[in-house]
């Protein structure tokens, strides 16, 4: 009897709820696994996937937002496990349920701490509500690499924007098996999409997207290349998150910078009648 050869697993792309391989047919080698080298062309297709979805999941209800992510903590515990098998510390992986948790209590309470009821003279409400944003592209931190990538993927999807994740290049594993739980927690197909590969391939496309409103920088390290990401982000007047310190501890209160970094201000006047 010869000795059975092992099946290689090959991790795809995340995009538009479904796992698609690169079109370039390209993938590198992580932890004895395959997984995929996004090309320009797959972050442009991200971008039309997050983009379909935003009507739908910013016109979703703030309490069913809550509940789809409160259902991806659920799935997450669930295959506490796996993430372990991977090398991510079950600390870790409980942080991470709980980062989903924290930001799944606040769906339906951001809009009443960061909007409201303005003061003038005259018959009139005004009334001040946030909004989200659109589509928003994120460069995820390379470490931890499931701690950090929740915590930057929540806030902004909480308060009704899309993504599309670059995902750390060296610990993608995380990345991609998030994208598993996400796929079965009733979240909606464009919500979340995953590119994994080479950031310095895939986020100048994204920065310079006419359709992307916004991108986060969280995590890219290289100085010249955040510069280069923020001119071409400029092009369209994209909103700007800037990298993270090097020393961010991600496992500390969150606060609400990151939501509301992502969301416009609408203001409303109604007259109040007699």
């Amino acid at each position: 009897m010869s000795e059975r050869v092992a099946v290689r697993k090959t991790y795809k792309l995340f995009i538009g709820g479904k796992f698609p391989r690169s079109e370039s047919g390209r993938s590198y080698l992580v932890q004895s696994s395959n997984v995929s080298l996004a090309s320009r062309k797959d972050a442009r297709d991200a971008v039309v996937a997050a983009r379909a979805a935003v009507k739908g999941w910013a016109g979703a209800t703030a309490y069913n937002r809550g509940q789809i992510l409160y259902r991806a903590a659920e799935m997450l515990e669930g295959r506490r496990e796996q993430f372990v098998a991977l090398g991510i510390p079950g600390d870790e992986v409980d942080a991470a349920v709980d980062r989903w948790v924290w930001y799944a209590g606040w769906a339906d309470k951001v809009a009443q701490v960061y909007g409201g009821a303005n003061p003038v003279a005259g018959p009139y409400f005004n009334i001040s509500a946030p909004e989200p944003t659109g589509v928003v592209a994120v460069v995820a931190p390379e470490r931890p690499a499931l701690l950090g990538l929740v915590s930057v993927i929540a806030p902004a999807i909480v308060t009704g924007n899309t993504v599309v994740v670059a995902a750390s290049p060296t610990e993608p594993l995380a990345a991609v098996t998030l994208a598993e739980v996400l796929a079965t927690s009733d979240l909606p197909g464009g919500v979340v999409n995953i590119l994994t590969g080479a950031i310095t391939e895939t986020a100048p496309t994204l920065a310079a997207h006419m359709d992307v409103n916004a991108i986060d920088l969280t995590g890219v390290t290289d100085a010249a290349l955040a510069t280069d990401l923020e001119v071409k982000a400029a092009e369209n007047l994209k909103r700007v998150l800037r990298p993270a310190p090097a020393d961010h501890d991600w496992s500390v209160d969150p606060g609400l910078d990151r939501m509301t970094a992502l969301l416009e201000t609408k203001t409303v006047w109604h007259p109040k009648g007699v």
